[in-house]
């Protein structure tokens, strides 16, 4: 059993990732794997980079996902240099070889045929503005009714992956969608929300909530593509690319740090796959 000063871990944890303003998300995702890390039987006092290899390993020997284990590894190294203040030399966590594996993209023809299977007016405008936009379910869920100018023809992400801002534009078809929503819904803040629980409270619609949303809307579309929301933001990227708009700009509206992220979506593009000729045809 810990110790009571070392229970303190945990809250300590959760306080560090509030003060450095970690997303909602990250916080959640942090704490559920550091707690059970700590409520192990690979946990010791002091943590140690024998106890925190061989937790690691226990978690591959049961099948635990590369990504599943970067992210626990991110929890633990974050609570070690953030928390304790400690060297990242003192411990050296060696991460697991990633699998380069391409995201997996919607035709147009999918794209119109996932729109088609909706019938409810707010569930196809949430899809759209993930589409139409590149964006993040937690970019969506966050957009504020001030956010959308109509004026400068752009909607303004807010505090974004890496708490950054960027602008997208705001297409007229998307802004006719947008206006049309808007008088059958009339939201008070958020552009999307929620069902409240208390009166007159005003809630975001949920991520879960969309996600479910888009996985009907696949199934009773007929694709059988293995496909998830976000696909939807790689769709837009691929698409971008394919009608001839420079990879830097699409890395600005994707509001990717690095370029090497976005330059997956060449090798998924199939246009210009097909643009790329065999050297049999230069005998």
């Amino acid at each position: 059993m810990h110790s009571f000063t070392t229970m303190n871990a945990i809250t300590n944890l959760s306080k560090e990732l509030q003060q450095r303003n970690y997303s909602d998300n990250t916080i959640k995702c942090y704490l559920s794997e550091f707690k059970t890390f700590y409520y192990s039987k690979y946990y010791s006092e002091p943590l140690t980079r024998e106890s925190i290899q061989d937790y690691l390993l226990h978690l591959r020997d049961r099948g635990c996902s590369l990504s599943h284990q970067n992210q626990i590894i991110n929890a633990i190294k974050f609570y070690k240099e953030k928390v304790l203040g400690e060297d990242r030399s003192l411990y050296n966590l060696q991460r697991p070889k990633a699998e380069k594996r391409l995201p997996i993209i919607l035709s147009l023809q999918d794209i119109r045929l996932i729109f088609s299977a909706i019938n409810n007016l707010k569930h196809v405008t949430i899809l759209k503005m993930i589409y139409g936009c590149g964006l993040r379910v937690g970019e969506v869920t966050k957009l504020e009714i001030r956010d959308i100018d109509s004026t400068l023809n752009r909607i303004h992400i807010r505090c974004a992956k890496g708490n950054k801002d960027r602008y997208v534009p705001l297409t007229p078809a998307l802004l006719q969608d947008l206006r049309i929503y808007y008088r059958k819904y009339k939201p008070k803040r958020y552009l999307f929300e929620g069902r409240a629980n208390a009166q007159d409270a005003i809630v975001r619609y949920s991520s879960s909530s969309i996600r479910s949303i888009f996985k009907r809307a696949v199934k009773k579309a007929g694709i059988i593509k293995k496909v998830k929301l976000h696909s939807l933001r790689h769709s837009y990227a691929t698409h971008l690319l394919e009608h001839g708009i420079d990879l830097r700009y699409i890395q600005s509206l994707l509001g990717h740090s690095s370029s090497k992220t976005t330059e997956i979506y060449t090798h998924v593009s199939q246009k210009k796959l097909d643009k790329i000729p065999s050297p049999l045809d230069f005998l």
